[in-house]
C-alpha cells in the first residue's frame, strides 16, 4: 500500500497518527460477534456495532467536519472505526468485519472512494487503508446503495424482488435493488438520477450540466429556491411546513421540486420498470405532502409508463449505517460484492412513520404547481 494520502500527498494519519494508538486486539468473543458499520454523510458520520442478526448493539455519531478538508474526514473515519473496535474489545466481543458507506462514486470491487463532490476526495483506497489498520475484511459501498440494501432486507422493500430506493435529502440518487442487493453498474454510477437533466438549459449543477434534477429537488435546492423567491432563509423542512400551512411561495417551490422529482422518477421507471419505489431521505419525512402529489404527477405521465407503487422508507436516517453493517456481515461470510441472492436477516422493529401534513394539490396543467 502507498504511504501517501491520495487527496493531499501526506502520510495517512489513520496509519501513523499516535492519537489513535495501536489497532485494538480482537476480542475473544465472550460477548458475541460483531461487525463495525460506518455511514459517512455530508454533515454527520453514523457508526454502530451490529450483531450477527443485524441488531444494533452500540452506536456513535461524529460530525463529518468536511470544512477541514477531505484528508481530515478520512482521518475521522479511521478514528471512528478504531473507537468502535476498542468498544467491542472492552465488551469482550469479537469483530468479524467492517462496513463503510460513503457518498460519491464508489468502486465497490476495489473498495475505493473514486470521487465525492460532497466531501472533495478522490481515489481514497478505503478498503486497503482500513484492512491494514484492522486486519479485518472490509466492505466499502455507496451510501445510497447501503440504504437500499437495508430497506431491501430489513425495511420497506422487504419481500420485493425488485425496487428503486430513492432518498431525497442533501442530494438525490437511487439504488437499483434486485434480490436484496444493489446494482452498482459497469462504471459504479448506477442510480445517479440526480443528474438526469429534467429542465434543459436550467439551473447550473455542480456536475457542470444545466437543469439536473438535483438542482430542483434536493433539500439544499428547496432552501435555496425559497430564499431566492422570498429573501428569507429557511431549511427545506421548514419550507415543507410552510407549504402545508398555505404559504404561497413555499407551495410554489415545493410544487416545482415535486414536479422535477416526478420527471426523474418517471425516466428511471421507464428504463427499469420497477414495481415499487421506496422514498427516503429528509424530504420524504414530509409524508403525504410529498407522496400524494408525486403519485398524481406520475399518474399524469402514465402514457407508456406504468407508475410504480410509492411507499415511504421504514428505516429513516439509520438505513445507511444498517446497510453498511449488512455489507460487513456479507464480507464476514465471504459473500461476493456483485449483485445476487443474499440471506435476509430477521426484521427490525421501526416506529411507523407519521402520515405528515396535508398534500399540496396538483394544478390543472398536468404538472404539480402552486395555487
Amino acid at each position: 500500500m502507498s504511504e501517501r494520502h491520495p487527496t493531499t500527498g501526506s502520510a495517512p494519519a489513520g496509519l501513523t497518527d499516535p492519537r489513535y494508538g495501536p489497532a485494538p486486539a480482537r476480542g475473544d468473543g465472550a460477548a458475541g460477534r460483531r461487525v463495525v458499520a460506518v455511514d459517512v454523510g455530508g454533515t454527520g458520520i453514523k457508526a454502530a456495532l451490529l450483531d450477527r442478526g443485524a441488531a444494533v448493539r452500540h452506536r456513535e455519531h461524529r460530525a463529518t467536519g468536511r470544512e477541514r478538508g477531505p484528508a481530515a474526514v478520512v482521518d475521522t473515519i479511521v478514528a471512528v472505526v478504531t473507537e468502535l473496535l476498542r468498544h467491542a474489545e472492552r465488551q469482550g466481543a469479537e469483530v468479524d468485519a467492517v462496513g463503510l458507506a460513503v457518498p460519491g462514486i464508489v468502486d465497490e470491487t476495489t473498495g475505493t472512494g473514486v470521487h465525492s463532490t460532497t466531501i472533495g476526495w478522490r481515489d481514497v483506497p478505503f478498503r486497503e487503508l482500513l484492512a491494514e489498520r484492522t486486519g479485518l475484511p472490509v466492505a466499502v459501498t455507496h451510501d445510497v446503495r447501503a440504504g437500499g440494501t437495508a430497506e431491501a432486507r430489513l425495511g420497506a422493500g422487504r419481500g420485493a424482488e425488485r425496487f428503486l430506493f430513492v432518498p431525497v435529502g442533501t442530494s438525490i440518487a437511487a439504488a437499483v435493488m434486485t434480490g436484496g442487493r444493489a446494482e452498482p453498474g459497469a462504471h459504479h454510477r448506477a442510480g445517479e438520477i440526480g443528474h438526469l437533466v429534467v429542465r434543459p438549459g436550467g439551473e447550473a449543477c455542480a456536475c457542470g450540466a444545466l437543469g439536473c434534477a438535483e438542482t430542483y429537488v434536493s433539500a439544499a435546492a428547496v432552501a435555496r429556491r425559497y430564499a431566492a423567491a422570498t429573501g428569507r432563509q429557511a431549511p427545506a423542512e421548514e419550507v415543507a411546513r410552510l407549504a402545508a400551512a398555505g404559504d404561497r411561495a413555499a407551495r410554489a417551490v415545493w410544487a416545482e421540486a415535486v414536479d422535477a422529482l416526478a420527471d426523474a422518477v418517471a425516466t428511471a421507471a421507464l428504463v427499469l420498470d420497477p414495481p415499487l419505489v421506496v422514498l427516503g431521505g429528509g424530504l420524504a419525512e414530509s409524508g403525504r405532502l410529498l407522496l400524494d402529489p408525486l403519485a398524481a404527477a406520475l399518474a399524469d405521465r402514465a402514457r407508456i409508463l406504468v407508475p410504480p407503487r410509492l411507499v415511504p422508507a421504514a428505516l429513516g436516517s439509520a438505513a445507511g449505517c444498517l446497510g453498511a453493517g449488512l455489507r460487513a456481515l456479507d464480507a464476514a461470510a465471504g459473500a461476493p460484492s456483485a449483485p445476487g441472492p443474499a440471506p435476509v436477516p430477521a426484521p427490525v422493529s421501526v416506529p411507523a412513520a407519521a402520515s405528515g401534513p396535508a398534500p399540496v394539490p396538483a394544478a390543472a396543467s398536468g404538472r404539480t404547481a402552486a395555487p
